[in-house]
């Protein structure tokens, strides 16, 4: 009897993505009515191929520009490629823009409903999730209060909050672990190994090494929008630093 393989959740095949460089908000508000001549273009991903199946955590390196927020943002359906097609099965939950979609004029109750409507839940779901939710945002009598009154930290609070009890088959996490004080940045963390243990399959962008073992036990190295290497986060932490080193002995030679 031939071994049934498990289907990927999310698979790229060969994705590429292009973003034209604007030097101003002016040039960019032009483009909408007229075709710029030969722009300035950044190929934020160029040929990505990826699978990654259900319950695994897997972490995305490498440096600033390499891609990483890019493929993040096609996951959760942000933006969308020029080449290729991307799949995702299942209900994503973003740790990315965490205030993303909140109105300033509805209270933090209410912007619990506009948030779950956003992410397609029923109703009588998040009325189910809303107690929950409340106690981990730690907001008190805030909860009821317009958003304009929040600080930027309290409303990134309440996003973290959404996202994480929304029980999502895949959640999505660049760098958000930094919310809050340090015990609400502890809950958050064990929170995360929380999802990761119930079997949710998360990706995590981080610039720290011992933050992407501790979560993930497999990660992918990009540069300049392709894969380098996709292996154990051992591995390809390895192969990530022996990079960097070299590339820092180049620029010594120079």
């Amino acid at each position: 009897m031939s071994e049934v393989k498990t289907e990927p959740i999310i698979t790229f095949d060969n994705v590429s993505k292009t973003y034209i460089l604007y030097k101003n908000d002016q040039e960019r508000f032009k483009a909408l009515f007229f075709k710029p001549k030969n722009p300035k273009t950044n190929k934020a991903l160029n040929g990505v191929t990826l699978n990654i199946y259900p319950g695994e955590s897997v972490g995305i390196v490498g440096d600033n520009g390499a891609g990483k927020s890019t493929l993040l943002k096609m996951i959760t359906g942000v933006t969308f490629p020029d080449e290729g097609s991307v799949t995702v099965k299942g209900k994503v939950a973003a740790l990315l823009e965490l205030t993303a979609g909140f109105s300033n004029e509805m209270t933090g109750r209410e912007n619990i409903y506009l948030k779950g409507y956003i992410l397609g839940l029923e109703d009588s779901y998040i009325k189910e999730i809303e107690e929950r939710i409340i106690d981990f945002a730690q907001l008190g009598d805030y909860i009821d209060q317009p958003v304009r009154t929040y600080s930027s930290g309290m409303k990134m609070r309440l996003g973290f909050a959404i996202n994480v009890n929304i029980e999502p088959q895949i959640l999505v996490v660049d760098e958000a672990l930094a919310v809050g004080d340090a015990s609400f940045k502890k809950k958050c963390k064990a929170k995360i190994n929380d999802i990761i243990k119930s079997g949710t399959t998360v990706l995590f962008v981080s610039h720290s090494a011992d933050s992407v073992k501790e979560i993930c036990k497999r990660a992918v190295y990009l540069k300049k929008g392709q894969v380098v290497f996709d292996g154990s986060t051992e591995e390809t932490l390895k192969v990530y630093k022996e990079a960097k080193a070299a590339e820092a002995e180049k620029k010594k030679k120079k």
